[in-house]
């Protein structure tokens, strides 16, 4: 029994050492595979009860595991769209098939990193056909909620690389400075023009032109009055709104608005200097300046000068480049220098990493051991942050390996040179009775 034991247990041993062996020679030849965590193998003894005066041998077992928790170092790249996960958390990502087929059913698996490029649908994929996911943007940028203990809500990201995009005006802030001369008594009453682009809901070029009228005194001396009205061209030239704006003729505060009467339109605010018109696509706010700020209209000296014209809005502009930032946000950038929200990519946590399912091509699936997992914003709770231009390189330690290469050669030759032995010694066993009755 004991001599049987050490055959047992020999070819334990060797069993042990070449699925050590194995995970060894699978680390290094995927020393250079963006996203590989490395395999280990760890042994444990077997223990056999024993008689009195014998000792038989158990063995070992041998148990293998993935660490998927240890991280690789990070290597930047000249791609935007290349992500790593910088410390806890998973990207969501599925499968090209499952995307391929149609049927908006996609497994959820997890990684760590990866190449994503757009393909001929402009989905975000790798080489290898993973997907990435994440969840939508509204059209305005803002991300709904949605539920964070499920991939229910995530959906491949799609950038659609001929994408227009536009942003309507909704605020002007106007400086102009009114002749003073022009409310004096003999002055001649024309009125002085000024037209001020926007941009409707479509991106097109529309305007609003503004006529200052001033009130002329039938006797000596100045009404420092204007009469302000402003016109929509989208809306064929309609009236939108009528002020009659006094100004200041005191000592400190001479040239400031005095005072705003709204004859049409929206209500003047003196604190704020905010005015609101109603141009065809909508509501814009305008800004002429607060009662006695000496901030946008002013009345000063003889000459009519627009001192500053600055409002929001743009006109349609092309996609030039997407980008991720560090919490996940899928930014889209366009010639006009807009930058729009149109995904959000999650992190995904869970207790226990290492009890995640293995895939190919360094992605990872949810088991029971591994837990449930939760969806959080990058850089919020336990995860790290998302980090673009840049791979995870394998967790490999190649100069480690080959040690532990060395070393299980060494074990594994050492338990044959036992199976050796045992095989002689069962042969003498068998030969030693004949001697004897010789």
């Amino acid at each position: 029994m004991t001599i049987s034991s050490s055959l047992n247990a020999g070819v334990a041993g060797l069993a042990a050492n070449a699925s050590r062996l194995a995970t060894i020679s699978d680390n290094i030849a995927n020393s250079a595979t963006y996203g590989y965590k490395r395999a280990e193998a760890d042994f444990s003894s077997l223990v056999i009860s024993s008689g009195a005066g014998t000792y038989s041998a158990g063995g070992v077992r041998v148990t293998t595991q993935r660490l998927i928790d240890q991280p690789g170092a990070l290597a930047t790249t000249n791609n935007p769209t290349d992500l790593a996960v910088r410390g806890r958390g998973f990207l969501p990502v599925t499968t090209e098939s499952a995307v391929d087929s149609g049927t908006g059913d996609f497994p959820l698996f997890f990684a760590t990193t990866g190449s994503f490029r757009t393909d001929a649908e402009g989905f975000l994929k790798t080489n290898t056909g993973i997907v990435l996911m994440g969840w939508p943007a509204d059209p305005d940028g803002t991300v709904p909620t949605f539920p964070r203990d499920t991939g229910d809500g995530l959906e491949p990201v799609q950038i659609n690389v001929n994408q227009f995009t536009s942003e309507p005006t909704t605020r002007i802030s106007m400086g102009v400075n009114l002749p003073a001369t022009e409310t004096e008594f003999g002055a001649s009453g024309n009125p002085l023009e000024l037209s001020i682009e926007y941009f409707d809901n479509l991106g097109t070029s529309q305007n609003i032109a503004i006529e200052f009228t001033p009130t002329v005194p039938a006797a000596p001396g100045a009404s420092n009055t204007w009469t302000m009205t402003l016109s929509d061209s989208a809306s064929g030239g309609t009236q939108i709104g009528e002020y009659t704006v006094v100004f200041d003729d005191t000592r400190g505060s001479g040239g400031t608005i005095a005072s705003v009467t709204t004859v049409s339109g929206g209500a003047y605010d003196g604190a704020t200097g905010e005015l609101s018109v109603n141009v065809a696509g909508g509501p814009i706010s305008i800004n002429i300046g607060a009662v006695g700020s000496g901030q946008g209209l002013t009345q000063l000296s003889d000459s009519f000068a627009p001192t500053s014209i600055s409002k929001d809005g743009s006109p349609v502009g092309n996609l030039i480049a997407v980008e991720v930032d560090a919490n996940g946000f899928v930014r889209a950038n366009f010639d006009i220098g807009i930058t729009r929200t149109i995904y959000q990519i999650p992190l995904i946590d869970l207790p226990n990493p290492n009890g995640l399912i293995a895939e190919d091509n360094q992605t990872y699936r949810a088991s029971n051991e591994s837990g449930t997992f939760f969806l959080w914003d990058a850089s919020d709770g336990p995860t790290g942050d998302v980090v673009g231009f840049a791979l995870e390189e394998s967790a490999t330690d190649v100069a480690g390996e080959l040690t532990q290469l060395i070393q299980t050669q060494r074990a594994y030759s050492s338990n044959a040179k036992v199976i050796q032995t045992v095989e002689l010694s069962l042969a003498e066993e068998m030969l030693l009775p004949v001697a004897i009755s010789f």
